[in-house]
């Protein structure tokens, strides 16, 4: 690869974004970033040093000090516990302007990089010449959530996954700083209907589309 090949994939929370940034940084021989789980890393690396999630200063120190080997440990990052401390450290300004900077960082890197989260082709790396918005109807979002959790032990009802994954969209898309919203030259790709290996050859030929009208 001659070029630099930056990979965008945005998304609403279980639409199958995350599965298929993966296999495409796989296809492709690129570096990966879940960008979900830096906050998550964030909470963790805080409680971890012994410190409080009320404390700002220590929330941003461990922004800044991130390592994109410290998202290895998914199983625990996609805990509960994570995800309730992502909550408490998320609106910390220094941490949000450090997780942006790396994320940049992640990106412009020699070769290029598939990155997936919400604003990736917006704010990330607006330039990147492959942009997905991988997304499906929050029905069969919530059902693949749910599915993903009960099949690991997780209690929680259908219903009220449900409700989540709505609220959820409600805050991504109306937040004032960096909301999920399609990028103008994003492709859309719906995979309500379909299975990850269909969503995977579906966005694979999106990806080669791209690079052949970049020159890639």
């Amino acid at each position: 690869m001659t070029a630099s090949l930056i990979i965008a994939v945005d998304g609403p929370a279980a639409s199958g974004k995350g599965t298929i940034a993966a296999r495409l940084a796989c296809d492709y021989g690129l570096p990966f970033l879940d960008t979900g789980l830096l906050y998550r890393a964030v909470g963790l690396g805080v409680l971890d040093a012994g410190g409080s999630l009320d404390d700002e200063a220590a929330a941003v120190a461990v922004a800044r000090a991130l390592k994109a080997e410290s998202l290895s440990d998914t199983e625990r990052l996609t805990s509960g516990a994570a995800g309730e401390a992502a909550s408490r450290t998320a609106g910390y300004p220094g941490v949000r302007a450090a997780l942006l900077e790396f994320q940049k960082t992640f990106a412009a890197q020699p070769g290029g990089a598939v990155l997936d989260g919400r604003d990736i082709g917006t704010v990330i790396a607006p330039d990147a010449p492959a942009k997905l918005f991988v997304t499906a109807t929050p029905e069969v979002r919530a059902l693949r959530r749910w599915k993903q959790l009960t099949g690991r032990g997780d209690a929680i009802a259908y219903e009220d996954m449900l409700a989540d994954i709505v609220r959820r969209d409600e805050r991504d898309a109306g937040r004032g700083a960096a909301p999920m919203v399609q990028a103008d030259d994003a492709v859309l790709l719906d995979t309500t209907e379909m299975d990850i290996e269909a969503a995977f050859d579906a966005a694979r030929r999106i990806v080669e589309a791209a690079r052949v009208r970049k020159g890639l």
